[in-house]
């Protein structure tokens, strides 16, 4: 069985946040949606739950940053193309989203992101297969 990844992400608003990662491409899995969160697809082995921040606090003891003024991490997503780099972030910003800084291309490694509505930093990348080293 593959691993999967589960990322949780507190959020202000989860009809917003959830209008916004629609007009992304996502789907969201309604077997584990309600008031609270939601479960966004994407891919058939990672997946973002997106909680209130009410309810994301009942899963921590200490207190949600804000995202906006700091970065807790960033979600960085494998795409396969540059163009698609170029999309994903086109569509962020139509969506609302904030660009925090220009696109980086180093040659064997593209990369552009955005902050979505709450201040998440989500980075797309692609990388030339043949820059891969083999182990």
């Amino acid at each position: 069985m593959s691993k999967k990844v589960f990322i949780n992400l507190p959020v202000k608003d989860l009809d917003k946040s959830v209008a916004f990662f629609t007009k992304l491409g996502y789907t969201f899995n309604p077997q584990f949606t309600d008031q609270n969160a939601t479960c966004m697809i994407i891919s058939d082995t990672i997946y973002a739950m997106l909680l209130v921040e009410p309810f994301f606090k009942t899963f921590t003891l200490t207190e949600i940053p804000d995202s906006v003024k700091t970065n807790e991490c960033t979600i960085c997503l494998s795409v396969d193309d540059k163009k698609e780099v170029d999309e994903m972030v086109a569509k962020a910003k139509a969506a609302g989203a904030t660009i925090p800084r220009d696109k980086q291309d180093h040659g064997f490694m593209y990369s552009h992101g955005f902050r979505d509505l709450d201040g998440h930093l989500w980075e797309h990348m692609w990388m030339d297969p043949a820059a891969i080293k083999q182990q």
